[in-house]
């Protein structure tokens, strides 16, 4: 049964990181539990540790929903994922063990088949999963647990909040963290994740341009 619970909270997870149930969508127990096969206390379970997590919100007595932040969090999300993932990687280059190397560079090899296949949605879970994965080979348990808490916080940001992007540049820039981590460079990798994360939000928050005023669109169809 734990196995189950499991389960249902990773698909649950899953499904939001890759914006499939966009931010301030209604989770039922009642049809989730439904879907799954499972009894109700077992969603409720899995909502509890999502709501944990950030990812849904429970507030008010409200049914839970797909949580929505407010933009002001950005800067503040950002900067805190920028403290903790740069500890990371600095971490990590005095655990490192050669297995580590493997497991990273086959995470980008899938990150960039999704990429190829033009599959976003994995794609951008991928990304942020690749971060997640930082963490839990440091060993330190609240390391990643805080790591994990706050990259998926920046990425229901991102869904509520920012705008397409290619994930071509954030796989390259992760083959680059990843290689500098084997090559035992703990001030290389810290500062490759500083201009990884300023990088991604820069890409995917810039305000889009304003549209033109209706006077400028018509100039260009008026006749003389």
């Amino acid at each position: 049964m734990a196995n189950r619970r499991d389960e249902v909270y990773l698909a649950l997870r899953t499904a939001i990181i890759e914006n499939a149930l966009q931010p301030g969508t209604k989770l039922p127990e009642d049809s989730i539990a439904s879907s799954f096969g499972v009894s109700r206390t077992i969603i409720r379970e899995a909502l509890a540790r999502l709501r944990n997590e950030g990812l849904v919100d429970t507030s008010q007595g409200k049914s839970a929903t797909v949580a929505m932040p407010g933009p002001e969090e950005s800067a503040e999300t950002f900067h805190v994922r920028r403290c903790l993932e740069k500890d990371v990687v600095t971490t990590l280059t005095q655990c490192w063990q050669p297995d580590m190397a493997e497991r990273l560079h086959a995470h980008i090899a899938l990150e960039e088949k999704a990429s190829t296949e033009r599959n976003y949605p994995v794609s951008d879970r991928l990304g942020v999963e690749f971060h997640i994965l930082l963490a839990e080979l440091t060993s330190n348990r609240l390391l990643h647990k805080y790591v994990s808490e706050v990259a998926l916080r920046c990425a229901l940001i991102i869904a509520v909040h920012g705008h397409d992007h290619s994930q071509d540049i954030s796989i390259a820039e992760h083959r680059a963290i990843a290689d500098a981590l084997q090559a035992g460079d703990a001030h290389r990798a810290a500062k490759l994740v500083d201009e990884h994360l300023h990088a991604v939000e820069e890409r995917t928050l810039q305000p889009s341009p304003p549209s033109p005023h209706l006077t400028e669109i018509l100039k260009r169809y008026a006749t003389s």
